[in-house]
């Protein structure tokens, strides 16, 4: 998207399965505050990933169109990238007009586009109202109105005294699909074991959503996954962070750097700040999306620390055990040991994907966005493509809304589909 018409928009908007440890007692009710939602997590997290630890009903009035529904906060178990039980946030919405369809009410897991780092801008807190810099209310109207139910992840990283993990696929992968088992345990919620599961998500979410489609099979094996569509993706960081540098969009870099930090805080990071890099990591743990590209427009990697080190230089600092800076960034890469269930992949995915780009999109690199969808083709994943919307990037995630809830809807209906690799 270009600059200007990013902040036109925002005037206008104003791993492996993991063994169970010791459950965590449900709630009774959903009597929680909004502070009990969101506070710190304990220092030992214990229970099952989707364990609902505590939930609140929610009005969510950043979703348009009047959609009857009943809406909840919650604040569920899942995993982190090393295997550790975290705590994270999100919301589940689910219309009150039956489903039509036959059989269990569907539900899509859903993760946002970036919202940014700081605590306001969790996407439960949005959707309520509790903040204005987001972007994607209407797709989740469209989900709604559909009769799919909608169960949207805020991310590890986004409870009191943290910062978001952002491009942190395991994690991300791990929260999509952990909030559709949190789903389920409401107290007097109505979505059923068994329904079907779509994963939807558009760039940071778009990756985030192809990490879910990765990682369903051994993670969560239980769940009934019948598609994906991810739009926008980032597949490779490295790629990505080379266009981003120096350029209008540098704070997206600036969340990655900050968020894998959080994520890996064993490796070299503070202590090569310089004055400048120390105050660039407040402004990434304080800002949200608009106010985070404006604080970074135009910056550099190298400015930010001590010796001046570009990304390659970061790329080749050594932590723990001799792991790389570009070790960790690798690790996040998409379509990679991917595999059909009959294939000895470390991923297998079997249903259908559906990817997209703009043709226009000037934020992603086409060259990575194309290359993830053809390791998916490659590894002969059933995979949908289009790259034809007349559509810079923000604008893609709003014009292929619809197809996204069509290909969705084919899918929980069992329609086959042929994929165009």
């Amino acid at each position: 998207m270009r600059f200007r018409a990013l902040f036109t928009t925002a005037a206008l908007g104003a791993a492996l399965a993991v063994p169970a440890g010791t459950a965590s007692a449900a709630p009774a009710g959903c009597g929680a505050t909004d502070a009990e939602i969101y506070a710190a997590p304990p220092a030992t997290v214990t229970g099952d990933p989707g364990d609902l630890l505590a939930c609140r009903p929610a009005k969510l009035t950043n979703i348009p169109g009047d959609v009857p529904m009943k809406a909840w906060k919650v604040r569920y178990v899942s995993t982190d990238a090393k295997g550790a039980r975290n705590v994270v946030t999100g919301t589940v919405a689910v219309p009150d007009a039956a489903s039509t369809k036959g059989g269990a009410r569907p539900t899509v897991a859903f993760n946002p586009g970036t919202l940014g780092s700081g605590p306001q801008c969790a996407f439960s807190k949005q959707l309520a109202g509790e903040y204005v810099d987001m972007y994607e209310g209407a797709n989740l109207t469209l989900f709604l109105k559909a009769g799919f139910a909608v169960a949207a992840t805020d991310g590890a990283g986004y409870l009191n005294g943290q910062v978001h993990t952002y491009m942190v696929g395991a994690n991300a992968g791990h929260a999509l699909l952990d909030i559709v088992r949190t789903s389920r345990r409401i107290p007097g919620g109505t979505l059923a074991p068994g329904g079907k599961v779509g994963i939807s998500g558009y760039s940071e979410g778009g990756a985030a959503a192809l990490w879910g489609a990765q990682l369903a099979a051994s993670y969560a094996p239980e769940l009934d996954v019948a598609g994906v569509a991810a739009g926008g993706v980032p597949g490779d960081l490295k790629l990505t962070a080379e266009q981003l540098n120096g350029g209008f969009f540098a704070g997206f870099l600036a969340d990655a750097l900050v968020g894998l930090h959080a994520a890996h805080p064993e490796m070299p990071f503070d202590d090569l700040m310089n004055d400048k890099g120390v105050q660039a990591i407040k402004d990434v743990r304080s800002n949200c999306l608009y106010g985070t590209l404006a604080v970074f427009l135009g910056a550099k990697v190298e400015d930010f620390s001590k010796d001046g080190l570009s990304l390659e230089r970061i790329y080749a600092l050594k932590g723990p055990g001799g792991v790389t800076w570009g070790d960790i960034v690798d690790r996040q890469r998409l379509g990679v040991g991917i595999g059909p269930p009959s294939y000895a992949a470390m991923y297998k995915i079997g249903f259908p994907v559906f990817q997209y780009r703009g043709w226009f999109e000037e934020i992603i690199p086409h060259e990575t966005e194309d290359a993830t969808r053809q390791a998916y083709c490659k590894a002969g994943i059933n995979t949908t493509w289009k790259n034809t919307y007349p559509t810079e990037h923000l604008s893609t995630d709003w014009g292929a809304a619809g197809d996204v809830t069509n290909f969705l809807a084919d899918r929980f209906e069992g329609k086959p589909v042929q994929g165009d690799c």
